[in-house]
């Protein structure tokens, strides 16, 4: 290998870091119209009355839009107007969207609708949402168009419920010695990317409409819209420049249909909505919440014999995507643990709370945070070491997981050898818990992670491949680049298999669906897995035709040619070769005739064996492999003010085989940091009518820069056969175990159980004082 594992840079660097890259709010055109979102200011509340006559009435106001005639949508499940229709079911909702010449003219005009609610009573929590008698968000829900595997309970609140039953739970309970059980929960929050979401829209003469926008998912905007409004699908196009950060809120479908109803509504003219900061925060989805019970069954010897489990996921207004974060929980429910006997619930729940997207683990780190603090909470009552108590429970080889897929070496990794080598890292060995002096503490935490994707079973990838006149080669992906590096380490792949200088791979990083090949979604570290599997196969078939058009001109057999170093050449004799720039574009013999054209090549990939869950037990394989690791955290805390530092995180990921050290790294330690910031500070603030408090930067806070700790990251690397050079994907496994770690440590400082993020110093001041 003289690439694979190399830390290339990549193919975008110069014009991200010169400040010439192009975002989708960076296009603008004279022709283009601004759309402005108003919002509801109540969390629930009857749409009495509006009034746009004084917005209409200000020049350069071109319409004004509002709910009733558009159809639901919703990607698992149709229930969520575009445009609210009689009642709003969350604080920021759009209840209009007014179009104008000029983006301040839209703004002006939206202060100037009139609308009258007359409040109602809220569900302010999952937990709230499930009780009898609580007010249903949707009344409806038993008529709602859905796709299979989603199961929702008409009459209450639950939008989908997932059921796990694996084992025999009353054998596991009589088997166990010591149990604990304990309860968890977190708010829901935002992504806080720093580009805020952006799309534009216009329809042609000819009838095709084409959207731009910031998003992971351009082919699903495409697919779904077609749905949605009853157009043919050829008819659309979408195009996804580079995107400034997603973390998954970017592969809801939201603003693009937003964008097209404002274009149709203008007679096609190209419209253009950005969210501001609070918008991006409130008005469309952001990060789950929930609210977790964890009961576990041991031996006396440290074995872990059942575990029972009820996940309640903050669902919001509408369902979108948390029907299938609820699965994706349940699928995972315990971690990486060998658990004969589960019985797991895992409920979509209704709530008068923004609907959410996706977020970054997409809900591992939510099940983990819950799951792990309960691991830790088992050692302490078996008076075992922490870390020593998830080795001896740690999944392996020949074990099955909760859905019951039977694993082995290649789709599992060694989380043993992860934990092995975090003890190392982290110097568990000096100790979990240290008295700097009489108000200083310095304490460990640990977590163990894995996580598989849930993802449709058909969805597959598509590459195309072009050749130059000078032999450098064109290399085509509908994966979007969010910052991950994903496309350079499609082109490093390439330049592996084609023996061939990377600097001579070309690489579009505009998605566009008309002539870009699909690859379903930017989401759940699937692109380096599933667009390198389709490089490969690409390659593959440029290598057949290079070897094809050689073996004429060079008089020999396809079978004793080989392609590399920028030359066909007989795998004996590399004296005898021609050289690939001058057949990639056909040949020319020295009496004029000319024998084929440019070379293209293509390769697809579907991941294979994937099936739904069973409705009533979970099982099914959901995903095509297991990625495992370790983590854990060290923290500094003062007792007399409880605010505390951030030492040290570390994480150990088996990744099977690492493709670009640098950028692995980079990926790994930026999820680490979105970790510690969603479990220490990120959270919404609601009040009792489900308002969001704190809807900006300056109390809505992230880790700022300064409070960082030192992030050390390592790579166990048992390769996945069937994975493009073995290698598994990592995007969003950095942050799955840091709340828990965080967590744990904070609980081993304060010798307290901690069940609530985000960890601030009130929390933990509240915790041990026995005040929450």
């Amino acid at each position: 290998m003289t690439i694979i594992g190399q830390s290339v840079f990549r193919k975008n660097s110069w014009e991200k870091v010169t400040g010439k890259a192009k975002y989708t709010d960076d296009f603008e055109s004279p022709e283009m119209l601004y759309g402005k979102l108003v919002t509801s200011p109540y969390g629930h509340a009857k749409i009495d009355f509006f009034d746009t006559s004084e917005a209409l009435k200000i020049r350069g106001v071109r319409a004004v839009i509002t709910g009733g005639e558009f159809p639901l949508t919703g990607e698992e499940m149709r229930d969520r107007p575009p445009i609210a229709v009689d009642r709003v079911r969350y604080y920021g909702e759009v209840v209009a969207i007014v179009v104008a010449d000029t983006l301040a003219t839209a703004q002006l005009a939206a202060t100037q609708i009139r609308m009258t609610y007359s409040p109602l009573p809220v569900v302010n929590s999952p937990s709230e949402a499930l009780q009898p008698g609580a007010p249903l968000l949707h009344e409806k829900l038993g008529t709602y168009e859905k796709i299979a595997g989603v199961y929702p309970v008409p009459g209450t609140n639950i939008a989908s419920k997932i059921k796990i039953r694996k084992g025999d739970i009353r054998k596991g309970w009589q088997e166990s010695d010591i149990s604990v059980r304990s309860t968890f929960s977190f708010n829901p929050s935002d992504h806080a990317a720093m580009e805020t979401r952006c799309s534009f829209a216009q329809i042609h003469e000819d009838g095709t409409i084409e959207i731009t926008s910031s998003s992971q998912a351009p082919f699903m905007i495409k697919k779904l819209i077609a749905q949605y409004f009853g157009i043919p699908v050829g008819n659309i196009l979408v195009k996804t420049p580079l995107v400034g950060g997603a973390y998954g809120g970017k592969a809801s479908v939201q603003l693009e249909i937003l964008a097209y109803i404002a274009s149709k509504a203008v007679n096609g003219r190209l419209v253009k909505i950005v969210n501001d900061r609070e918008e991006d925060m409130v008005t469309s989805p952001g990060h789950i919440g929930l609210e977790a019970t964890v009961k576990l069954g041991c031996t006396s010897d440290g074995m872990i014999k059942v575990a029972e489990l009820l996940y309640l996921w903050d669902g919001g207004a509408y369902s979108d995507k948390s029907i299938d974060l609820a699965r994706a929980g349940a699928v995972d429910c315990t971690g990486p643990y060998r658990i004969e006997n589960i019985y797991c619930d895992s409920l979509s729940m209704y709530t008068n709370h923004p609907y959410p997207a996706p977020f970054r683990g997409f809900s591992h780190s939510e099940v983990h945070f819950a799951f792990e603090r309960a691991m830790d909470m088992m050692a302490k009552k078996l008076n075992m070491d922490p870390l020593d108590f998830r080795y001896i429970n740690a999944i392996r080889p020949g074990d099955t997981t909760p859905t019951q897929v039977k694993l082995n070496t290649s789709n599992v990794g060694n989380v043993q050898k992860c934990m092995d080598r975090l003890k190392e890292l982290i110097h568990w060995k000096d100790g979990q818990r240290v008295e700097v002096d009489e108000n200083i503490i310095r304490a460990k935490g640990v977590s163990c992670i894995w996580k598989t994707s849930t993802i449709d079973t058909n969805a597959s990838s598509g590459v195309i491949l072009t050749f130059n006149p000078d032999g450098s080669v064109n290399l085509m992906s509908g994966v979007v680049e969010i910052g991950t590096g994903t496309k350079t380490i499609l082109a490093q792949i390439l330049a592996e298999r084609l023996k061939m200088p990377i600097e001579k791979i070309h690489v579009q990083m505009l998605v566009d669906t008309r002539n870009t090949p699909e690859h379903w979604k930017t989401v759940a570290s699937r692109g380096t897995f599933m667009a390198g599997r389709a490089v490969l196969n690409a390659a593959d078939d440029v290598i057949l035709q290079l070897k094809e058009r050689a073996s004429c001109i060079l008089r020999a057999p396809i079978e004793d040619l080989e392609v590399g170093y920028e030359k066909v050449f007989l795998r004996d004799d590399l004296d005898i070769h021609v050289l690939v720039k001058d057949i990639a574009y056909g040949y020319v013999y020295p009496n004029g005739n000319a024998v084929g054209g440019q070379i293209i090549g293509s390769g697809t990939y579907t991941l294979r064996h994937l099936t739904q869950l069973d409705k009533e037990t979970g099982a099914g394989k959901p995903g095509p492999e297991w990625t495992v690791g370790a983590q854990g955290v060290e923290v500094e805390i003062d007792t007399r003010t409880y605010r505390y530092r951030l030492l040290k995180a570390v994480s150990v990921i088996d990744i099977g085989r690492v493709l670009n050290q640098k950028t692995a790294e980079g990926q790994v330690m930026g999820a680490m940091n979105m970790g510690l910031s969603f479990g220490g500070r990120e959270t919404f603030l609601f009040d009792q009518y489900a308002r969001v408090l704190n809807p900006q930067l300056r109390t809505y806070r992230p880790i700022r820069y300064g409070e960082q700790p030192e992030y050390i990251v390592d790579f166990v690397q048992t390769p996945q056969l069937d994975a493009p050079y073995g290698a598994r994907g990592v995007g969003e496994h950095g942050l799955i175990g840091m709340p828990a770690a965080l967590a744990n440590s904070l609980s081993a400082a304060l010798q307290v159980d901690l069940h609530h993020l985000p960890l601030t110093p009130e929390l933990l001041w509240r915790s041990r004082e026995g005040r929450t």
